[in-house]
Order: structure tokens, then C-alpha cells, then sequence
């Protein structure tokens, strides 16, 4: 059995990128990982990777903006916050709500064997639209 747990917020950020441009299933076909920055770097208050949109007649919409800390990556709902609350809470990660107008939803990506379990979520709030 593999011990070694991916906890490299970068490695982390770049397996959840791949997990959302390369699943089709589920309706992930729709996403796509938008304005990237591959430079960034990780810090403790988190910097902007890249953003996840969704395709919608042509135009491409934000849905979630991606953030890089050393040992996690940040998921920053701005669309259907409180179904990708409930559905990071029923996979199991860790979700707070953000206090800002318009309110968003936190979820944190700890390990690279939560990536699977973050594109869950991006699969309930794709249900709810």
C-alpha cells in the first residue's frame, strides 16, 4: 500500500486542473480551466491559479476561481454557493462559507486524493444550474 499522501499545493492545483479539462463524464465537459496563471506561486494567503468557467453559448463564465497554498488549494464558489456547500460537506471536505457580497463557498482540496472528490462538487453545482 502507497503511504505517501500528495500534500504540494501546486501538485494538488495541477491534478484538479487535469481532473476538470480531461473528465467528460457527468457533464464535466462543460468546464474549462480558465485565465491560468502557471506562475503562481503558493502562499499562505493563497494565490490565484486559475478559475474554472463553464461554457454557456459560446461564452465562457466563471464558476469557481482556484487558489495555491503550500499544502492545500483553495476552491472559491461564486455560482449555486450553497449547493457546492452541501455537496463538498456530503464528500467529506472542508467548506466554509465566505462573507462577501455576492456570498461564495470555500472548499478546500487537502490532499490529491480529494481531487476526485472536488469535481464532485463542481458535478452538483453543474446539477443545479
Amino acid at each position: 500500500m502507497v503511504e505517501d499522501r500528495t500534500t504540494d499545493g501546486t501538485r494538488i492545483a495541477q491534478l484538479l486542473s487535469s481532473e476538470v479539462s480531461g473528465r467528460e463524464d457527468s457533464g464535466l465537459g462543460a468546464l474549462a480551466v480558465v485565465n491560468a496563471d502557471p506562475d503562481a506561486e503558493p502562499s499562505e494567503d493563497g494565490n490565484l491559479a486559475y478559475e474554472v468557467g463553464r461554457e454557456r453559448e459560446g461564452d465562457s463564465e466563471s464558476l469557481a476561481e482556484v487558489y495555491v497554498h503550500p499544502d492545500r488549494v483553495r476552491v472559491e464558489f461564486r455560482e449555486r454557493v450553497d449547493a457546492a456547500a452541501e455537496a463538498a460537506a456530503e464528500v467529506e471536505l472542508r467548506v466554509r462559507p465566505k462573507a462577501v457580497r455576492p456570498p461564495r463557498t470555500l472548499v478546500f482540496v487537502e490532499d490529491g486524493a480529494a481531487v476526485k472528490r472536488a469535481t464532485d462538487v463542481f458535478v452538483a453545482v453543474l446539477d443545479e444550474s
